[in-house]
């Protein structure tokens, strides 16, 4: 049995298809979600993120091969398994929605017992996908996301924040001085404060927040449906939490970090260097100014001292 909390989109014109459907799959723990055009079935993709798409090929307006092609090109949705469905068993028509990405190919009047089965064959496949590209995106010190993992979800942030106009902020953390720490306690110390703050930004950051450790002892955040602002406000528990805390092997060693901010009304355009180059230039202008501090890129006074 399948998770109860798994969804798959079915992209269909027909009615009785998603009635059908919608019947027959909940049997295996699924919840059934409909779109009647390709247009809808891609917009609900990205904002669904459902764990398989049934698409229909003979559709009016978009038809499914344009949709799966969609689909396959868009960052939000590429790694979605995609079932092509069709009243044609025509061979060309399956080896072009393969070729296109599609991972299986049913023709209708699909036997019932059949299409679960290669359901639940694709989910389980998809699955194990997820889990091997998730524990190679994994920092193996911290346990964050690493920065493998942060340039693609944060391309897939800005796609979103385009399409539906809402806010996106891009924030990164560096501990001050640590360098010195290394030099002068040893790297066991070291490690100890970066997963120290690894476990500070865990506890801090909000559910929606994506934390990743971006490489050394520098962290990234993205801070989805934020402005610059509003991370801020975020970011001062983060510092002042990192300020507080007591090493067990050191109680005496001071750790700060600095951090750069950058949100959508600085960076407009879409290309995720843009997005990183600024949070940078809003970090070291943090430092210069005398660590410690949150700064925002397109400003030229630090938003806080905390």
């Amino acid at each position: 049995m399948l998770a109860t909390d798994c969804v798959v989109l079915v992209i269909d014109d027909s009615p009785d298809v998603h009635r059908l459907l919608a019947v027959r799959l909940k049997a295996e723990g699924l919840k059934v979600k409909s779109a009647p055009t390709g247009q809808e079935g891609l917009e609900m993709a990205e904002e669904l993120q459902p764990a398989a798409i049934l698409l229909d090929l003979d559709m009016p307006g978009m038809d499914g091969f344009e949709a799966l092609r969609a689909l396959k090109e868009s960052p939000m949705t590429m790694r979605i398994p995609v079932i092509m469905l069709s009243g044609s068993d025509n061979p060309q028509s399956k080896v072009t929605g393969l070729d296109l990405g599609a991972v299986d190919y049913i023709t209708k009047p699909f036997n019932i017992a059949e299409l679960r089965a290669r359901i639940r064959s694709v989910m389980r496949i998809h699955t194990l996908m997820r889990l091997l590209e998730q524990r190679a995106q994994i920092d193996p010190l911290t346990g964050l996301w690493n920065r493998q993992h942060l340039e693609e979800r944060l391309a897939e942030e800005i796609e979103a924040m385009q399409r539906y106009k809402r806010p996106l902020t891009l924030a990164i953390a560096d501990l001050d001085l640590f360098k010195r720490i290394n030099d002068t306690h040893g790297h066991p110390a070291g490690d100890a404060v970066i997963e120290g703050f690894a476990n500070i930004l865990t506890n801090e950051l909000r559910v929606s927040d994506v934390a990743c450790r971006y490489g050394g002892e520098e962290f990234a955040i993205i801070l989805r449906d934020t402005n610059a602002n509003d991370a801020v406000v975020v970011l001062e528990r983060v510092c002042a939490a990192l300020r507080e805390t007591r090493w067990p092997k050191h109680p005496e060693l001071p750790v700060t970090a600095s951090i750069g901010v950058c949100d959508d009304s600085v960076v407009r355009g879409a290309e995720l260097a843009t997005w990183i180059d600024a949070a940078d230039h809003a970090l070291y202008a943090a430092k210069r100014a005398g660590r410690d501090n949150i700064v925002a890129a397109g400003t030229r006074t630090k938003l806080a001292k905390i």
